[in-house]
Order: C-alpha cells, then sequence, then structure tokens
C-alpha cells in the first residue's frame, strides 16, 4: 500500500517533498498523512456511524426480555426463560376468568399433581377400614393413622371364628370354612313365604314390560253371497269372462302409461300397509291395514271386498301368499306371525319369536313352500317350518331391524336389506351371509322389488332415489340407473315395474305416484294419488296400463 502510495506520485518535486517530510516525521503520523490525502483509498470512506447500536435494555423485572406473543422473527438468541415468559401488559377486559387461564387440554387447564399408588392405595383402605381418609388441606396429618400404621383393631378383626381344624374329625372338621360365631346363616324360606316373594317377584317384572297377551281370537267374514259359482268353484278360480287370459304366463307385448281413474277400494278405517295381487292369474289382491284388519279384493266385475280377516292385536306390517294362493302369511305390531286359509278365513297356525315382524316370506320354490322366512325387529331372519312350526334356521348377521327379503337367482338365495344401510346376499338354509354390501354413501333401503327378468333389484333408498342393484352373481349397484325426483324419506314406499320392464313405478310421502322410463331413468309423469302417503304401488300383470296404488287415507285406487 506504501509502495503504490508512493508510486502514484505525479511530479518528482512533491516526491521529493513528501520523502524529506517522512524523514522528519515518525511511522505513524506518517501513514496518517497518506491516508488523509488519498481519500480514495481510505476506509474511512466504507464506515458509518451508528449512533444508537442494538443493546439489551436493563432494569427489567429479572433482567428478562418480554417477546410479544404475536411476534414472528427475533435478531437475537433469546433464554428459554425469555421465549416462554408470561405474557405482560394489560388484561383483556372481555375476557372471562376461564378464558383466562391458560389450556394445556381441550377442556381448560390441568394443573400437575402426583400421588404415588403406594400412598393413594393406603389411603384408600384407611378409609375402607376405618371411615376416614387423610384430609388434602394437611390439617389432620398428625391424628390420622393409615392402616399400615394403626395399632387399633378394626371392628371386623374382633369377630371369632368357629375353629376346629382336627382333620381327623371327619364330622366336625372346619378348617378355613368354619365362618364367625355370631355369624347368622340365610334360613331358607317356609313355602308361604317363597309364595309371598315369588308373587312379589313377578309384579316387579311385569312393570315397565309389554304385556304378553294371548292371541286375540281370529275370525273372518264373507261379504258375498255367492262364495262358490254355478259349477261349485271357489272365489279362488280366475274369471275367464273379463277379456283378458289371465292364467297366461307372457306378459303384455308393450305397456302404457295410464291416464285416469277407474275406481276406488274403500273399507279400512285407517292407513294401509301393504298389497299383494293373487299369485299368477291377479284377479284379486289382498290388503293389510294399520286397523289389524286384512282385506281380499276383487279386480273385475263388481270390484267387491270378498273377505275380511280378523287375528291381529295392532297393526298389519306385511303380507305374502303361497305359491298357489290357498294360504297367505300375515306380520303383525303385536309379535304375532299367522298362516291363513285364504277361502275359509281360518288361522291354520300362529308363530311368534316374542320380536315384531316387518317382513314375511314364503319360500317361492315350489319344493318348499312349507319354509317361510321372517325379518324381526331384533335383526335376524327366522326361518320357519309350517308342518312341524318349529325354527329351523336363524340369520343373524345384520346390525339392524331387518326391512326385506327378496328371492333372487331362481330361489337360491335371497337378499336382505336392514336399517344398518347395507345389503347381504345369502345361500338358502346357510346363516352366514355370502356377500356384504355397504357404502359410506348408502342410506337405508326399506324397499325392494325384483325385476320381471330377475336380473335387476329395484331399491327405494331413504336418500330420495331409486337405486338398481344387479341380481346376477356380482351383485355390483348400477351407478347410471338412479331415478330420482321423489319425495320419500322415512317411509317404506314399495316400487313395481311394469309387466314388459319399459316403465318402474312408485309412491311417494306426499301422495303422488310417479313413473320413470327404465331405459333413460326419465321421469314421464306423477300426479296425486292419495290424501297422504302413497305407500303401495303395483302394476297388473296381464294388463298394459292399469295399476292399483294403495295409500295411508285408507283408500285403493285403480287406474288405467
Amino acid at each position: 500500500m506504501l509502495a503504490l502510495q508512493q508510486y502514484a506520485s505525479s511530479s518528482d518535486e512533491e516526491g521529493e517533498h513528501k520523502i524529506d517530510d517522512i524523514e522528519s516525521k515518525s511511522e505513524d503520523a506518517y501513514l496518517k498523512q497518506i491516508f488523509e490525502k488519498n481519500s480514495e483509498y481510505s476506509i474511512q470512506k466504507h464506515l458509518s456511524i451508528c449512533a444508537a447500536p442494538t443493546v439489551l435494555p436493563t432494569g427489567l423485572d429479572d433482567d428478562k426480555i418480554h417477546i410479544h406473543p404475536d411476534i414472528t422473527e427475533l435478531s437475537y438468541n433469546p433464554k428459554y426463560e425469555e421465549l416462554f415468559a408470561p405474557v405482560v401488559g394489560p388484561m383483556n377486559p372481555f375476557k372471562t376468568q376461564q378464558q383466562l387461564i391458560e389450556r394445556n387440554m381441550l377442556s381448560g387447564h390441568v394443573e400437575p399433581a402426583h400421588v404415588s399408588e403406594f400412598q393413594f392405595e393406603n389411603q384408600r383402605r384407611t378409609f375402607a377400614s376405618f371411615g376416614y381418609a387423610l384430609d388434602p388441606s394437611g390439617k389432620n396429618v398428625e391424628s390420622v393413622k393409615s392402616v399400615f400404621e394403626a395399632t387399633t383393631i378394626r371392628p371386623l378383626d374382633k369377630r371369632k371364628r368357629k375353629k376346629n381344624s382336627d382333620p381327623s374329625d371327619i364330622d366336625g372338621f372346619l378348617g378355613p370354612w368354619g365362618g364367625y360365631v355370631d355369624e347368622q346363616k340365610v334360613a331358607k324360606p317356609t313355602e308361604e313365604e317363597q309364595a309371598e316373594l315369588d308373587e312379589l317377584t313377578s309384579k316387579k317384572c311385569k312393570r315397565g314390560k309389554p304385556i304378553e297377551d294371548k292371541p286375540i281370537e281370529e275370525k273372518s267374514v264373507l261379504h258375498i253371497k255367492d262364495a262358490v259359482d254355478y259349477q261349485g268353484r271357489s272365489f279362488l278360480h280366475a274369471p275367464q269372462d273379463v277379456g283378458v287370459n289371465l292364467k297366461s304366463d307372457t306378459p303384455p307385448e308393450k305397456c302404457f302409461l295410464p291416464k285416469s281413474h277407474i275406481h276406488t277400494w274403500s273399507g279400512h278405517s285407517k292407513g294401509i300397509a301393504a298389497i299383494r295381487w293373487f299369485p299368477r292369474t291377479a284377479h284379486m289382491f289382498l290388503s293389510a291395514s294399520m286397523d289389524c284388519r286384512i282385506k281380499l279384493w276383487e279386480v273385475y266385475n263388481e270390484r267387491r271386498c270378498i273377505r275380511t280377516y280378523y287375528g291381529h292385536r295392532q297393526a298389519v306390517r306385511d303380507i305374502n301368499f303361497n305359491n298357489s294362493g290357498k294360504q297367505f302369511l300375515s306380520a303383525g305390531y303385536d309379535r304375532y306371525i299367522k298362516l291363513w286359509d285364504t277361502e275359509t278365513g281360518q288361522v291354520i297356525s300362529r308363530y311368534t319369536s316374542r320380536k315384531i315382524p316387518y317382513c314375511v316370506k314364503f319360500n317361492p320354490d315350489k319344493n318348499k313352500q312349507h319354509l317361510f322366512v321372517a325379518g324381526t325387529s331384533d335383526k335376524k331372519i327366522i326361518c320357519w317350518d309350517t308342518r312341524s312350526g318349529d325354527v329351523v334356521q336363524e340369520y343373524d348377521r345384520h346390525l339392524g331391524a331387518v326391512n326385506s327379503i327378496t328371492f333372487v337367482d331362481e330361489n337360491r338365495r335371497f337378499v336382505t336389506t336392514s336399517d344398518d344401510k347395507s345389503l347381504r346376499v345369502w345361500e338358502w338354509d346357510i346363516p352366514v351371509d355370502m356377500k356384504y354390501i355397504a357404502d359410506p354413501t348408502m342410506h337405508s333401503m326399506p324397499a325392494v322389488t325384483p325385476a320381471p327378468n330377475g336380473k335387476w333389484l329395484a331399491c327405494q333408498s331413504m336418500d330420495n332415489k331409486i337405486v338398481i342393484f344387479s341380481a346376477m352373481n356380482r351383485f355390483k349397484i348400477n351407478r347410471k340407473k338412479t331415478f330420482s325426483g321423489h319425495m320419500v324419506a322415512g317411509y317404506a314406499c314399495s316400487l313395481d315395474f311394469s309387466p314388459d320392464m319399459s316403465y318402474l313405478v312408485s309412491g311417494d310421502a306426499d301422495g303422488k305416484c310417479y313413473i320413470w322410463d327404465w331405459k333413460t331413468t326419465k321421469l314421464y309423469k306423477k300426479w296425486k294419488a292419495h290424501d297422504n302417503v302413497c305407500i303401495s304401488v303395483l302394476w297388473h300383470p296381464h294388463e298394459p296400463s292399469k295399476l292399483i296404488t294403495a295409500g295411508w287415507d285408507g283408500l285403493i285406487k285403480y287406474w288405467d
């Protein structure tokens, strides 16, 4: 640096003058002179004076810096005590005392506490033995003696035991089982006392429980004069003069939308729960009502009420014909399932599992007509044999009341739905479900109807939709076919297909009847059918455009 300074001088005279000065001055003075004159190379140019350097203030409590809780950046490295010091400043006037306490758990603040297991057990035993324990405030520390310190004998320790530890005394040997001298053994009550006790316990058991009534007297009333025709055939025989071949196995070629209301059947005093066609011919239908009655109606000719069946103490929930139609089952809220003779109106047998049966179905297989299954309120599906009256199988896998039973796959399997929002598929007579379908998006499906071709299951879902499942091997939901537009939340409104499978029909909670196109899922028609819930809709299997609807207004209507 010095060499450069010397080299940079512009003239020899200046150089000579500088050398003379250097000789006369000390080395320090020389350096000072050079840096003052040549400010271009001076470090002084690059330094700046800071009048207020960063220093930690003093004089605070405990010499701590109080860091604001909202600050996100620090210019120095504070100690732990400073960083986590309590917040200072004025108290928030809008916060309650509870809000001011620092929370260290979800429900508030818990003070740290510790009690050793020995001390806790010591005080617990002391309290159990003497009836007192150590005061937590520490007032009675001297006076309290624990079980480990006390020399007093506990009240129970004073009792004397019966002793006979001589094993040679066979009859009198007591050992550790001697008992106490003053111990009173409970004597067996006399017969009179026992009878009184039994009476009291039976009264207690009955209190708060439903009274198990005996079955009501079953009867039926025939409302028509001519129970048999001129050939001696009963009303079960299908008429042949109605312009439709009711014994045909082929459905109508093309179905049409009904346009008008043509008849009303009235006779029930309360809402209707279910209606069912007479098997194969559908020249009659059965209706189950909340007025505890079941009625059989004519579809053709005079459209009369043929017979009324009285046999349930409470509302009838479900009905089901066997294959021939000569017998039918009824399930009521009185916890009874009854097997009726359709023609005579007599009850053949009664069945109960002491739970409410929500649905009941005969096995449609012609070789298993003596077996029927019922879904109950205690999550079970119970199979009875009508010949012996015994339960022959129980299917107990659902987590809620069972709402529907539908046979599929040529009656080798059946599908059940439940309040647990699942759908289960069972092999007949195997009490373990072969398929379990549950999805977080699924809702309860209280009504299920199989398609006429046996390939699909239409399920009334509680999210105001009709969802379609495959009834073949996989039982997969068909996402493309979802029918919506009606309001059914909370009601088990049943569904039906038109015989040619071109339409799907359903009731809803407002009393309307809806008809959708099966292929496009487009809503074709809706109309007000009932004043209350339209609970059931059935398309006639032999008529191209006729259907019946049943509602909670107690009416059954015929549409064409």
